[in-house]
């Protein structure tokens, strides 16, 4: 889903193992045959098995069979086994328990803000930000899609997105409105979204921005502001952020938003997961 190039598998491997895998060679066992089976103990929607066996292929581990990334997976299931001489599937072994237990718990809660959100709306859609810890950005994508959720922005480069503080460099929102023409005209490809509270919403949607983004708006006034906005100018698209959570995703879906902008998923518990591993 993601592109994930070589390089990228190569380290996490060796984050783990940088040199050798000094208590298989200390014990005499790094030649010796095995399988290894990798099993949850929480019911989970499954994510993280793309990388997985990349890295298995890296290490000479074969795949004797897995569960898909997007699968549901039931507390106690084996979900993914392989097998390799035993120094390499240590080396496999937290690398990739790590990225199981880890990406699932994103892909789970994600799933469950989805379907929470589509009950309330089926077309309200939910966007995870790039609010999420450097580094693993392409891993949290990947996870929370696999999930059901789309990435609202991925990084500065993608989308034109107003804030206060850009406001605070063009004489605020009455320089930014004066200057709205020009601006459209510049990104004439590319849509126009300014986040905005309740105040100045309607004002910027009317003027002609293509989106707002509603900030920390609580769901009893906001379906009001989307009603008077879809009524005063159609063409707008409305996002509602802050605060937005799998508890009251629902409530915020109803209000009649298009979608709903969340960190949420991104600091989902790792979930209990572990392996056997055996002798051949």
């Amino acid at each position: 889903m993601i592109r994930m190039p070589d390089s990228r598998i190569d380290l996490f491997i060796s984050e783990d193992i940088p040199y050798i895998d000094l208590t298989s060679l200390v014990l005499g066992i790094g030649d010796a045959a095995g399988t290894m089976e990798y099993y949850t103990r929480e019911s989970c929607i499954l994510a993280g098995v793309a990388p997985a066996k990349r890295i298995a292929q890296k290490l000479g581990c074969t795949v004797e069979w897995c569960r898909e990334d997007g699968d549901s997976i039931e507390a106690g299931e084996s979900f993914f086994r392989v097998q390799g001489a035993a120094q390499d599937l240590h080396a496999m072994w937290k690398v990739c328990l790590n990225l199981f237990d880890h990406l699932s718990a994103v892909a789970t809660k994600t799933r469950q803000m989805v379907e929470a959100a589509h009950r309330g709306n089926p077309r309200c859609e939910v966007l995870t930000t790039r609010k999420s810890m450097p580094g693993v950005k392409d891993l949290l994508t990947e996870a929370v899609m696999i999930g059901g959720a789309f990435p609202h922005r991925l990084g500065l480069s993608e989308t034109v997105l107003v804030f206060d503080h850009h406001l605070e460099f063009m004489g605020g929102l009455e320089g930014f409105l004066q200057k709205l023409p020009e601006i459209k005209s510049r990104c004439v490809e590319k849509k126009l979204f300014v986040e905005a509270g309740a105040s100045d919403a309607l004002m910027l949607a009317k003027a002609g921005v293509d989106g707002v983004q509603l900030d920390k708006i609580p769901v009893a006034d906001l379906a009001q502001l989307v009603a008077r906005i879809r009524q005063e100018a159609p063409h707008c698209t409305i996002i509602a952020a802050g605060g937005v959570n799998p508890q009251n995703a629902q409530e915020y879906a109803a209000t009649g938003i298009d979608g709903m902008a969340t960190t949420a998923p991104f600091s989902a518990k790792p979930l209990d997961m572990s392996i056997r591993m055996a002798a051949l």
